[in-house]
């Protein structure tokens, strides 16, 4: 009687076990960036198949290193995203008025999250005055296509190590 008493209760905290591993498994993250893609495979070369916007909600899959597939909650689809562009934290942007009530830009936001602030930057300018800046400027108003960064990837028949590879 004892034996069989021991033997449900060990089944019954595995059973827990096994409920709580699938349920963190698939956590709710929310986007962190500006822009994120969902890519094929858990890898920085990996097809771009989708985009995702800051604040989007996202249900964790399956996770490959520092990389997570992910299921967005509004239809946009599945993919793989690199964990540096979710957060745990739930972001709630809220609709109504056409501008929001604040004196910072989306882009100031995004910095911010990633803990990157004016005053961080005019610190390092301080501290760093005879850096040129010109080209950094520059740099942050380019845009490439993900067919661009494909081509760039083909051509140069660019592969990367243990970050999840092609499939």
């Amino acid at each position: 009687m004892f034996r069989h008493r021991s033997l449900i209760i060990c089944l019954a905290l595995l059973g827990v076990l096994f409920l709580n591993a699938a349920a963190e498994a698939q956590k709710s993250m929310t986007v962190q960036v500006r822009e994120g893609q969902l890519r094929a495979t858990p890898s920085h070369f990996g097809k771009i198949t989708a985009k995702t916007y800051y604040g989007d909600q996202v249900t964790v899959l399956e996770e490959k290193g520092d990389w997570k597939r992910v299921s967005v909650e509004d239809g946009k689809g599945q993919g793989w995203m690199h964990g540096s562009a979710l957060t745990s934290k739930r972001t709630v942007l809220k609709a109504g008025r056409s501008r929001a009530g604040t004196s910072v830009s989306q882009d100031e936001i995004a910095l911010a999250g990633k803990g990157f602030s004016e005053e961080v930057e005019k610190e390092y300018r301080k501290n760093n005055a005879n850096l040129d800046y010109a080209w950094i400027n520059r740099m942050e108003t380019i845009v490439i296509s993900p067919r661009q960064m494909e081509n760039f990837i083909e051509d140069g028949r660019l592969v990367l190590r243990n970050e999840g590879g092609r499939p």
